[in-house]
């Protein structure tokens, strides 16, 4: 019988270290408790734990401290920081670091619980399922006339360790983070506010899903997310790193809005590239598109349009078409035949100084703006140079790409776009989310 796993808990509150001690001595974990740093060090004199659970606010020798010495010692040992006193700048502080991973007070003992089993998986797991199986809540969708799923030839892949990223939101204005931290198979990307709210990066959690009926389009400047009242704000650009980084599982801890560094999805692949993407010994699961799926009309390149038709494999056609400097412009992504770290991922959000102007005195967008966009007045780019001379269309297809990740599987056809938005995408993902699941024929 394989001996039970040995986790040191540190925290100065009595009423912490005994929840603590119970809810994980019941799932079989040996428990030993510290109420200091300096305890701490006389018990690691003793025996090496598996992993430690560390308060950040201890008295005498805090927790950031501690960690800055543990992690000299023992550079491989998983450390968990707690605190009840702290916004996202504290976690992303934490995680550069050294911490595996941040919780907050009061503890979710659920997540607390998960925590723990990303960075102590249990042999026993019912995660460690047969490559074969397909899990029974997906059998159901394996049978639509239009769109079904079908094993990948690709396996299910998480981040090696956390990935981290300081920024400004784009629409508040504030600084912010995000933490993306390895997930098990089967968990999808899960967002996380920092009272520990879970919002799947799904589009049925979409904030707007319930205006995307009968296949119908609508205005939208990013992609948010919600649940219980809150809400995780431009995901896009995140989800775009990890649909063509390979990414399925991944839970990501984020106070309201991402970062926009730039406007691309170039920081994010950096920092996954940086942490590194792990094969998760089980296939993924691809959409399978069988019939075309249309949003608007294709009759015309007057219109706005978006579809999805078979095709074996995947790329994107994408057009746009704008007044000076930008006009007519064409680009067909191929991830077999292209690098999207260097030909898409870098590509910028972009809009006119007058749209700009005009969303800040109505309180819509922040100073985010400012310095994450290409943007345009009087026919012309006047605040940066341009990455590719056909930037504005690659970022569309960025943010297309962003979009159907919310479908949570990869995609097997050919998607063809003109002029389109965010509501467009989002409206095109959701009429692929019917024909799974509903039989849907376009």
């Amino acid at each position: 019988m394989r001996a039970a796993h040995t986790i040191f808990v540190v925290d100065d509150q009595e009423s912490i270290l005994s929840s603590v001690k119970s809810v994980l001595g019941d799932e079989s974990y040996r428990i030993l408790i510290f109420s200091s740093a300096e305890a701490l060090e006389e018990g690691l004199q003793l025996e090496k734990p598996d992993l430690i659970l560390l308060d950040i606010w201890l008295p005498g020798i805090d927790g950031v401290e501690a960690l800055t010495k543990l992690k000299t010692r023992f550079p491989d040992m998983p450390v968990i920081l707690m605190s009840g006193h702290a916004g996202i700048d504290i976690a992303v502080k934490a995680m550069k670091a050294g911490a595996s991973d941040f919780l907050e007070k009061p503890l979710n003992l659920d997540i607390l619980l998960e925590k723990v089993a990303v960075h102590l998986p249990r042999r026993d797991s019912s995660l460690l399922r047969t490559a074969s199986t397909v899990p029974e809540h997906l059998a159901t969708l394996m049978k639509g006339d239009a769109a079904r799923l079908a094993p990948s030839t690709q396996p299910q892949r998480t981040v090696k360790k956390n990935a981290v990223l300081n920024g400004v939101g784009l629409l508040s204005g504030r600084p912010t983070g995000v933490i993306i931290s390895p997930a098990p198979v089967d968990t999808g990307i899960i967002f996380r506010t920092l009272d520990g709210v879970a919002i799947p990066g799904h589009i049925t959690a979409l904030d707007n899903f319930d205006r995307l009926g009968e296949g119908k389009s609508f205005t939208a400047n990013s992609t948010v997310l919600a649940k219980g009242g809150r809400r995780i704000r431009t995901v896009e650009h995140l989800l775009a790193a990890l649909n063509m980084m390979g990414i399925t599982n991944a839970s990501i801890k984020v106070d309201e809005e991402i970062p926009n560094i730039d406007g691309s999805a170039a920081d994010f692949c950096r920092i996954i590239e940086a942490a590194g993407i792990e094969d998760q010994g089980k296939p993924r699961m691809d959409i399978v598109i069988r019939k075309k799926i249309m949003i608007g009309n294709d009759e015309s390149v007057a219109e706005k349009y978006l579809y999805v038709e078979p095709f074996d494999g995947f790329e994107v056609d994408m057009r746009v078409d704008y007044p000076a400097p930008i006009l007519e412009q064409k680009f067909r992504f191929s991830p077999d035949e292209h690098s999207f770290e260097s030909e898409i991922a870098t590509a910028r959000s972009f809009n006119t100084f007058e749209n700009i102007d005009i969303a800040q005195q109505r309180g819509m967008a922040g100073s985010g703006y400012l310095n994450s966009h290409i943007i345009i007045h009087d026919g012309k780019v006047i605040n940066t140079k341009l990455n590719f001379p056909d930037e504005f269309v690659r970022h569309k297809i960025l943010d297309l790409l962003g979009d159907l990740y919310l479908l949570g599987y990869g995609l097997r056809g050919r998607v063809v776009g003109n002029m389109t938005s965010h509501g467009l995408n989002q409206s095109l993902a959701r009429k692929i989310h019917e024909a799974l699941s509903q039989d849907l024929v376009s």
